[in-house]
């Protein structure tokens, strides 16, 4: 097993990686991962952190001289964070690696980068994953194309039920899909809804621009086809994310791993597998805070 790390040059990829060696991944993660380049992060570590949530603010009232003072209690509560494992398996030939393995090293960040900030984005907005929360809890939605003014009317209609239920608005996501959905659309002064700033570099390129004067980014990923759901829109200052500093990896060239849905032996097909695991968290205090956009069908 030694022998054949060393010949295929794979040493670079075992054991743990110091924070410092673990950013650039972290790094292509967040680039890539809408959720986390909108929500705050915070340090995170293994046994997890407390979060203070305001539920309810002091006020202030006028008082006469010599009249009694109004007293208000402000309600906080703590939500938990905790660190859950997440872990993607990429295999390739021995002989890419040996011929040029300072190369892969690279090519592998951006892979493992966006396997994970595809697998937390799903569990962020849909769940499905170990988080206790998550966005599309939300029982606010818009159904796309339902207005008079068109897609303007329909983003405005997410922003009315989120302020008449005291709610702020402050960026969006939207899946690639949608992005047609938005073209040639204007607000009432006929200026396009969508503004166009810049698409990232990261592996699954992400857009980034303004829709109604808020943040808004266009990605993959971001689309639920069984509810109909193509965006999200609120206050990201609800959600917050952390990720420990440090990255885990296991090399093998012996082991057996499934491939396309088949059992492929690595010693008999020439091949490495690299384990990468990372252990990330989330919260979403208030999934009331977004509306979701869904297209007409069933679902929405």
């Amino acid at each position: 097993m030694a022998e054949q790390t060393k010949a295929t040059a794979t040493s670079d990829f075992s054991g743990f990686l110091k924070p410092e060696q673990a950013q650039p991944i972290f790094d292509e993660a967040m680039k890539t991962s809408v959720v986390q380049s909108l929500a705050r992060q915070i340090p995170l570590g293994i046994n997890g952190v407390e979060i203070p949530v305001t539920t309810g603010k002091p006020e202030a009232h006028w008082v006469a001289e010599g009249k009694r003072k109004p007293s208000t209690s402000t309600a906080l509560g703590i939500k938990t964070m905790k660190p859950s494992k997440l872990a993607a398996v990429t295999v390739v030939s021995a002989e890419v690696v040996r011929a040029n393995p300072g190369n892969y090293v690279e090519i592998y960040k951006r892979q493992i980068g966006e396997a994970f900030a595809k697998a937390f984005d799903k569990a962020a907005l849909y769940g499905g994953g170990p988080f206790d929360s998550h966005i599309a809890q939300s029982t606010k939605s818009v159904t796309l194309g339902t207005s008079a003014n068109g897609m303007y009317g329909d983003i405005v209609s997410g922003l009315d039920l989120l302020l008449k239920d005291k709610k702020k608005l402050n960026g969006f996501v939207f899946d690639t899909s949608a992005e047609t959905l938005f073209l040639n659309q204007v607000d009432a002064n006929k200026r396009p809804i969508f503004e166009l700033n810049n698409v990232t570099e990261a592996p699954v390129p992400v857009s980034v621009g303004t829709l109604i004067g808020r943040s808004a980014r266009l990605a993959d990923n971001v689309e639920d086809l069984a509810s109909k759901t193509v965006g999200f829109g609120g206050d990201w200052t609800k959600c917050a994310w952390g990720v420990t500093s440090g990255l885990n990896f296991r090399v093998s060239t012996e082991a057996a791993v499934t491939v396309n849905g088949e059992l492929v032996s690595l010693f008999e097909s020439n091949m490495v597998a690299i384990l990468a695991e990372a252990e990330y968290g989330w919260i979403c205090a208030d999934p009331e805070s977004f509306v979701a956009f869904k297209t007409a069908g069933v679902g929405a």
